[in-house]
């Protein structure tokens, strides 16, 4: 059985150029995904530590289950057997990996439904 461990912070995922500088604000928050392509920097991080920029794209409100790991490179479809049975019911994720797990955001709107969801599927939710 998988476990899935509720995080206790709103999330906001932001998109700056990708020129841009980390913003300060972001090494202020407890959780942080920092990601830079040739298109984008992305961040994700604490929603009350973000300062608004009117050249960034923020999109607030999102809740966050951690598997419970580390988690073995080897291990197949963990990601998927979470995000299908979500997908089936219309919820959408956004997901980040780490090098020990993986992390599954949800809009608060939809984190309680999306927790029964889990629930019935054979996950345990701490």
């Amino acid at each position: 059985m998988i476990t899935l461990k509720k995080l206790d912070y709103e999330l906001a995922i932001c998109k700056l150029h990708q020129t841009a500088s980390i913003p300060e604000w972001v090494w202020q928050s407890s959780f942080y995904a920092i990601t830079k392509t040739e298109e984008e920097l992305s961040l994700v991080c604490e929603q009350e530590k973000v300062t608004p920029n009117p050249a960034m794209k923020q999109e607030n409100g999102w809740k966050c289950l951690q598997v419970v790991g580390p988690l073995d490179f080897s291990l197949t479809g963990i990601l998927s057997s979470i995000a299908q049975p979500l997908a089936n019911n219309k919820i959408s994720i956004f997901a980040i990996s780490t090098y020990d797990t993986d992390y599954v955001l949800v809009k608060k709107e939809h984190f309680d439904d999306a927790q029964d969801v889990l629930t019935k599927n054979g996950f345990a939710i701490v």
